[in-house]
């Protein structure tokens, strides 16, 4: 009897402790800010201004006594601080359950994905939303050169279709760094052979299948559930996403990913002395994903770099930032960004839009996300003030239009 007893008394603990995300519709707010950081095509900033939320939308945006409040709106005051798109992280390993998802089986795992992983309302995306991060891209892991499909999910939800935005989010690639080490080691040589044949294999059934479909061929080419999520990688509709760095690997990248399949290519990590590479990255007008490590000490010419700092200066405009979560808590993503900042990333303006609006549109999520613009997703982020000034905290984090975190009713933030 005490044992039953104890049993229920842990559930209800445990139901107090994770209470379910708010069923209710979005409610309607005003949020008053004293400056409201857009990132829309034409890099508006309103100070003093209104953000009007709807029905999980940004209904209307303006100067405050220009944009009248409808009656029945909830109030949100924040006047003395900042007002900005919610956060997106282009490489997180934590809005799913990873130990469900054994990637390490070959070196290439083209079928596997991390749809069936995705674990609403996980400890660490609570802790996520205090950091205003409202987006994310879960991806299988690096142990091996292909390890699956990413999914593009939201933060908060209460189930898997609340949270998805995309998925197949992007194609896993780890050109080294870790697969290496796949069964006692294989060496570079041999994974980018691997790789390679694994990818022609791919395009071959994404070529044969449109042909099909345009009536070239008369042969159906057959279902095939490893190739079938390929198609639609092939067709430019999700990116590859890679872990990639180093001068050689990042070269291998880009000639073997961009320009030889001719893949929609988004570079994470893009440290240690990849910046050497800016050059290319800019003629193809690709991103660079700078994260976890945010310099690299050359020890040929003895100087500490700051990764994204190099890339800027070589003209990439493209340069965002990631976590790699857990690697760096998701939660420290803005200040990933300030670190960028401290490293001579001196447009503080340009990093704070590499963890707004460049990742969303790395991801081909930007219309939906990673900017502040009538028609999208309410996810707002509302700061003290700037978020890569490290004195700055995210007082309240909404998602679809609803209050996902709140300071003032359980502060999270260390």
């Amino acid at each position: 009897m005490k044992r039953n007893l104890l049993a229920v008394i842990l559930v209800l603990a445990m139901t107090a402790v994770r209470a379910p995300a708010e069923d209710a519709p979005a409610k309607r707010f005003a949020i008053e800010a004293g400056k409201i950081l857009t990132f829309d095509d034409a890099d508006t900033i309103i100070n003093n201004g209104v953000v009007l939320v709807a029905d999980g939308k940004i209904e209307k945006i303006g100067k405050r006594g220009e944009v009248p409040i409808p009656e029945g709106y909830q109030i949100i005051d924040h006047r003395d601080g900042w007002v900005l798109p919610g956060l997106v992280d282009c490489h997180n390993h934590i809005a799913g359950s990873l130990a469900d998802l054994n990637d390490g089986v070959y070196l290439t795992n083209p079928g596997l994905r991390t749809l069936d992983t995705v674990e609403p309302r996980n400890e660490n995306l609570e802790n996520a939303l205090s950091g205003g991060v409202t987006t994310v891209l879960l991806i299988p892991g690096s142990g091996n050169n292909m390890s699956g499909f990413g999914t593009t999910t939201k933060t908060f939800g209460n189930n898997v279709d609340e949270m998805v935005i995309k998925a197949p989010g992007s194609l896993k690639i780890a050109q080294a760094g870790n697969p290496e080490r796949y069964w006692y080691g294989v060496g570079r040589r041999f994974m980018n052979w691997n790789l390679r044949q694994t990818l022609a294999k791919a395009q071959a059934y994404a070529e044969a299948w449109a042909s099909y479909e345009k009536g070239e061929t008369p042969t159906d080419p057959g279902y095939d559930i490893v190739w079938n999520d390929m198609r639609a990688l092939f067709e430019g509709k999700f990116p590859v996403s890679v872990h990639t760095q180093i001068y050689q690997v990042y070269m291998t990248t880009i000639t073997m990913l961009r320009d030889h399949f001719g893949l929609d290519v988004v570079t994470d990590h893009s440290t240690f002395d990849s910046y050497k590479l800016a050059a290319l990255i800019k003629e193809r007008n690709m991103y660079a994903i700078v994260g976890p490590r945010q310099f690299h000490f050359d020890r040929y010419d003895r100087t500490i770099n700051g990764c994204a700092a190099r890339f800027a200066e070589q003209g990439v405009t493209r340069i965002g930032i990631n976590t790699d979560a857990p690697v760096i808590p998701e939660e420290d993503l803005a200040y990933q960004a300030t670190m960028a900042c401290w490293y001579g990333w001196n447009d503080h303006y340009a990093a704070i839009k590499g963890i707004t609006r460049i990742p969303a549109e790395a991801l081909g999520v930007f219309d939906r996300v990673g900017s502040l613009e009538p028609g999208k997703d309410a996810d707002i982020g509302l700061w003290t003030g700037s978020p890569v000034d490290p004195r700055s905290v995210c007082d309240l984090t909404m998602v679809d239009g609803k209050v996902a975190y709140d300071i003032n009713v359980k502060r999270r933030t260390r």
